[in-house]
């Protein structure tokens, strides 16, 4: 129950809510510019992903920014997150004062700095059970069931929203599929190896002694 004596420290304004929420998104999305431009990534490229973020509403957009550092954790080294919240209070306040008041209030910036940290870090992790290996989600849900020998994902600045595949083995073979909750198989369980590229098509495979690149299609092309 919301009193004048805790007013300050548990109302939940949900306008402020909300601005200080897009201004954090905004404030991600300037991350991300300097970590693709920081990792020399195409500037066609970065404007395209630029637009497809702007064209997604505030809560597809937050979730997009969400998966592309689950997939590029380096996006983050070093960001403090108490400076992220700072910045967006100062972009809703309209006068130093409530500025002030807000930066103050220790409870509510503690509040907002988890919010966003746990809004934004929303890392998978891969799991074994029986010898075999998945992964989960954040919030425990399966995206890859345990049945696989071997599991990687390919952490690889990938500047674009696409759903990169994972490198999987199974019965000796490696193949790639997609972390959707139903074992998307991309590319069959053919290849004798299968590695990562920093560069597209992303991944370098072997089958039968003849070496290629494979797409984040499936499609294989000889060299």
């Amino acid at each position: 129950m919301i009193t004048q004596d805790n007013f300050d420290t548990d109302f939940r304004d949900p306008v402020e809510e909300y601005q200080i929420d897009k201004f954090v998104c905004d404030e991600m999305s300037r991350q991300l510019h300097r970590y693709i431009k920081a990792m020399k990534g195409s500037h066609s490229h970065m404007l395209r992903f630029e637009e497809r973020l702007r064209q997604l509403p505030q809560p597809e957009r937050i979730q997009a920014i969400a998966r592309y550092i689950d997939l590029n954790r380096h996006a983050i080294d070093g960001l403090d997150w108490k400076i992220v919240v700072v910045r967006a209070i100062a972009n809703y306040s309209d006068t130093y004062s409530y500025f002030n008041k807000l930066l103050t209030n220790k409870e509510r910036f503690e509040y907002y700095t988890d919010k966003i940290r746990n809004t934004y870090k929303q890392f998978h992790q891969v799991f074994e059970q029986d010898g075999k290996f998945g992964i989960r989600d954040h919030k425990g849900n399966i995206l890859v069931s345990a049945q696989y020998d071997f599991l990687r994902t390919p952490y690889i600045y990938v500047d674009d929203l696409v759903s990169v595949p994972i490198i999987a083995q199974r019965n000796g073979k490696m193949g790639l599929l997609l972390a959707d909750g139903k074992d998307t198989v991309v590319s069959p369980f053919i290849y004798d190896d299968i590695a990562v590229s920093e560069e597209p098509p992303y991944f370098e495979a072997v089958i039968d002694g003849h070496r290629g690149h494979l797409s984040i299609d499936g499609v294989f092309t000889k060299e």
